[in-house]
């Protein structure tokens, strides 16, 4: 069996470490990082070269050189951990590690974004791949900053994925909802992907060399937000939250339809 590129993802966790898996299944070789100690044995086992990185706002702790060595491709796939640490400059961890990948000679970079950089409006605009980021929250705006310095930089190619609400059977939005009152935008369009298809067009993106450009992924069904989670709600036997129809829905409809095109993708998790 030949070994095909070596991929480096900085954050095994959540989405990180089923991505990592699947990559390994079509024969690449994973490197993976974690912030955690305990997590390092999980990925060792998992066939993942594992490294303990840790970006800080004044420099990457861990051996992010050996790390980033001889990978084609990296994948960045971090929370910005602004909800943690408001204060934090995510802006500035992220040039220390955009040092390390132009200094490894990595070729290509995948961003893993959020459609959260896009604004929520009274009039639901379909946000289209070309429609410029103009969210104004502090995550948002960090978020949009970090791109921009990703798809400027000449010495590697940048495709940002901005996803939506990701899901999957055990972690999913309407547990966090269940129960809860007065929730705001009811009429709004609902925006989420299930993380195998978010593995799956991580995937394809680099199957298909699919670089410099940006990519927006949710589900292609848009149902309102209380009309899809009261209905999940009563479908899973959990409590059913209220919602607040006293002020106007604020929010957008993603559209996924640049990424179908260009990776002939189906959706293959349904809502």
């Amino acid at each position: 069996m030949t070994i095909k590129t070596q991929i480096s993802i900085i954050g095994c966790g959540w989405l990180g470490l089923p991505l990592a898996e699947f990559l390994i299944a079509k024969d690449y070789k994973i490197i993976g990082s974690t912030t955690s100690i305990d997590k390092l044995k999980i990925l060792n086992e998992a066939g993942i070269e594992s490294f303990l990185i840790q970006l800080n706002e004044d420099g990457i702790t861990g051996n992010h050189s050996e790390f980033l060595a001889e990978s084609e491709t990296v994948i960045v796939n971090i929370p910005p951990g602004l909800r943690k640490h408001p204060l934090k400059n995510h802006i500035l961890e992220i040039k220390h590690l955009i040092t390390a990948i132009e200094r490894a000679q990595v070729k290509n970079v995948i961003y893993i974004s959020s459609t959260s950089v896009f604004k929520d409006e009274a009039h639901f605009p379909k946000i289209a791949d070309t429609s410029i980021p103009t969210a104004t929250s502090n995550s948002a705006k960090q978020l949009i900053k970090i791109e921009q310095m990703l798809q400027e930089n000449p010495k590697f190619n940048t495709t940002i994925l901005r996803f939506g609400g990701l899901f999957d059977d055990k972690r999913h939005p309407a547990n966090h909802l269940s129960g809860k009152k007065s929730i705001a935008n009811p009429n709004a369009p609902i925006n989420l992907i299930h993380k195998k298809d978010c593995i799956r067009i991580i995937s394809e993106i680099i199957v298909n060399n699919i670089w410099n450009t940006s990519l927006n992924a949710a589900y292609p069904d848009h149902p309102s937000k209380e009309t899809y989670y009261s209905a999940y709600c009563k479908d899973h036997g959990l409590e059913l939250p209220k919602f607040d129809s006293t002020r106007k829905s604020m929010g957008k409809i993603i559209d996924s339809s640049k990424l179908e095109q260009l990776l002939n993708y189906s959706f293959k998790q349904a809502l």
